[in-house]
């Protein structure tokens, strides 16, 4: 089974059609493959079995699975995204790769308007000296000044890369001029599994908020498209350290730039 869903704009409410503003975040949940019933029946089949609706003890399959990491039924349902973030975000985001495909955007062949993040003030968080990463709740002193010089800085980098285009100097050269607060978009396809495990790893506490925000955005579609398989993986994926191969491909981090 094949469904779309819709998207969600961050800053517009839920509600609204309109096309996403400047400096705003897009998750657009594109197409879904599978539902509950997918997982149950990836289950059952090993009894050759086969459900035709979703019963109360189908249900409590989906949570015995889940709890005791019967997991590769949860691999079978397919989840397509459209997902614009700045690049600092996307690049955490793309740590994540077992089960993951993307294609994104490159500015190599584009040279349209760029997009950038400029943090409100009350985001601007002072430093916590006990973490090694992280941040406090509290925005830092002169949180208005420190907004004032992130944008003054983020509107010279942008000016910067439009005189050298203007100069004829190459897209995939004059990119290097753009900070990471630009926004990047990306198409991303992955299991059910996969997502449950990015969320639970990025809506974690320590989990820097910028990407907490968008795990947050991604978990409340996924529990809409699987009412039943959602808050079971959830419940009972552990936080654990990222495994050996999920790490960023250096050599891909300055190839793929945005609109």
């Amino acid at each position: 089974m094949s469904h779309s869903h819709g998207h969600t704009y961050f800053g517009v409410p839920e509600v609204c059609d309109c096309q996403a503003n400047e400096q705003e975040g897009l998750i657009q949940l594109l197409e879904v493959f599978g539902s509950d019933l997918t997982v149950v029946n990836a289950a059952r089949v090993s009894f050759a079995k086969e459900a035709q609706q979703m019963e109360e003890k189908d249900v409590k399959l989906l949570r015995y699975l889940a709890k005791h990491n019967h997991v590769s039924p949860f691999f079978h349902p397919q989840i397509r995204f459209r997902l614009k973030m700045p690049i600092f975000v996307a690049r955490e985001w793309y740590r994540h790769q077992i089960g993951l495909a993307r294609n994104e955007v490159s500015r190599r062949y584009v040279d349209s308007k760029v997009e950038c993040w400029v943090p409100p003030v009350h985001s601007l968080r002072e430093r916590e000296p006990k973490l090694k990463q992280g941040s406090k709740d509290t925005a830092v002193a002169g949180a208005e000044v420190v907004h004032a010089q992130l944008k003054d800085a983020t509107d010279a980098a942008v000016r910067t890369y439009e005189s050298l285009l203007a100069s004829g100097v190459a897209p995939e050269v004059a990119r290097i001029i753009l900070p990471q607060s630009m926004y990047t978009e990306f198409i991303e396809t992955g299991s059910l599994y996969a997502y449950a495990r990015l969320c639970k790893l990025r809506l974690d506490p320590t989990a820097q908020k910028e990407i907490r925000d968008y795990a947050q955005k991604v978990s409340d579609l996924l529990a809409k498209a699987f009412p039943h398989s959602w808050p079971a993986l959830q419940g009972q994926i552990p936080v654990v350290e990222p495994v050996k191969n999920e790490v960023v491909q250096m050599n891909h981090v300055p190839l793929n730039y945005i609109v």
